[in-house]
């Protein structure tokens, strides 16, 4: 099967997590296509291929030869909370030609708004009806990985134990919460969650959310004089005591953010939940620190209480240690440039469960998928990139034996 086909299939299943669920995962349909994942792995001969009891999908295949570190493949089968990821309806723009992209009568994409467009000139791009998001994000990962085992299996080359995991709920920021490392016992491991074919990265965000919850008091208000404390407007007043500057959309590269990702509020009551991000650790905890002196602040000004927050961390900056050992970067570089690319590593402004494998002991730096503009309706991905990336990871798993030698 190509990977364009396992990819059609895998956007198919609405598998959306849920960051207000406490379950694992996050949501039931998110085990579809963990089971479909498991009866596929098992129909290609991969050892153990089962779903845990928290929705992980796990798989080996045994090495046929020695002398080659074991390797760890992981992507996640959850899609963003940002816009809904039930009923896709993909279709192909075949030798995309540079122009504006008609999702639907009202819904384009175009390289002026979308630069990254015109370095996929003449491929054949797969997009959204520009009313759902595409699920490349991290479908396509999933359908590398399998697609690049695959080959590997038909080749019959030598390799040496590969260990898959897909996992759920990455999106709220919880992918590895039940992970087994026992049975995922490789030496080290790449995510296959990005977007550049090129593209090898080992630092990211450290990451946090702010949840708050807002106690107001509602009165009718034709008697609310000196009474009414409308719990709306005090989330207004919050979010605008936040910098400016600091608003995702106006930051870049290195730079930190506060994203308001949900509000609702009444007068009784209101809740804002924000994500918190930088690379610095430093600047980060400065970051929570600023918010939690905001809510301090307010509670002093109108009362103890009435603002409830809730800073939870999700996950750290890898970079502090990927650097100490290079090796599975070095790796990662000799299969993108046997594959005719230049590699190139930039600060990921986002996550991935690689950054908390790392953290729990096993290296995790994260490579590309051939998808692009996730998280929302103008997403899309190309077919050769998909391919190509087949190429590199299979690289991957050729050429470990032989990088590991190099650098012994």
């Amino acid at each position: 099967m190509r990977v364009e086909e396992r990819f059609l299939k895998y956007v198919a299943v609405d598998t959306q997590s849920d960051e207000a669920s406490m379950t694992s995962p996050s949501t039931e349909k998110q085990l579809v296509l963990a089971q479909m994942l498991a009866d596929e792995l098992k129909e290609l001969g991969l050892e153990d291929a089962h779903v845990d009891a928290f929705g992980v999908v796990y798989a080996k295949l045994s090495a046929n030869a020695q002398g080659f570190p074991a390797i760890g493949l992981n992507a996640h089968m959850d899609t963003a909370t940002d816009l809904s990821g039930a009923n896709v309806s993909p279709r192909i723009v075949a030798n995309y030609d540079g122009g504006e992209i008609v999702l639907n009568p009202d819904v384009k994409m175009g390289p002026k708004e979308f630069p990254v467009l015109k370095e996929h000139i003449g491929e054949d791009l797969i997009v959204t009806d520009g009313t759902t998001l595409l699920g490349g994000d991290d479908k396509a990962g999933i359908a590398v990985i399998i697609t690049a085992v695959q080959q590997l299996i038909a080749s019959g080359k030598e390799h040496g134990d590969i260990y898959l995991a897909f996992t759920p709920d990455e999106e709220v920021g919880r992918g590895t919460e039940h992970f087994d490392l026992e049975k995922f016992a490789a030496d080290f491991a790449y995510t296959v969650d990005g977007g550049a074919i090129n593209e090898i990265d080992y630092e990211n965000f450290n990451a946090a959310q702010a949840h708050i919850t807002i106690q107001g008091k509602s009165i009718h208000p034709g008697a609310a004089k000196n009474k009414m404390v409308n719990a709306s407007l005090l989330a207004m007043e919050l979010h605008g005591m936040l910098p400016v500057n600091m608003n995702p959309a106006y930051t870049e590269g290195y730079e930190g953010f506060y994203h308001l990702t949900h509000m609702q509020g009444e007068c009784e009551q209101a809740e804002l939940t924000y994500i918190i991000r930088n690379h610095d650790a430093e600047q980060f905890e400065e970051q929570k620190q600023f918010m939690i002196r905001v809510c301090e602040y307010l509670n002093s000004r109108y009362g103890e209480g009435t603002f409830d927050l809730q800073i939870t961390d999700q996950y750290r900056n890898m970079r502090s240690i990927i650097e100490k050992d290079m090796r599975v970067v070095e790796l990662a570089n000799q299969a993108i440039r046997a594959a005719g690319l230049t590699p190139h590593s930039s600060p990921v402004r986002g996550g991935t469960d690689g950054a908390s494998l790392t953290y729990m002991g096993l290296p995790c730096p994260n490579f590309g998928t051939g998808s692009y503009n996730h998280h929302g309706k103008y997403e899309f991905a190309s077919i050769q990139d998909m391919t190509k990336m087949v190429e590199i990871i299979s690289n991957v798993l050729l050429m470990a034996k032989e990088v590991s030698d190099q650098m012994k």
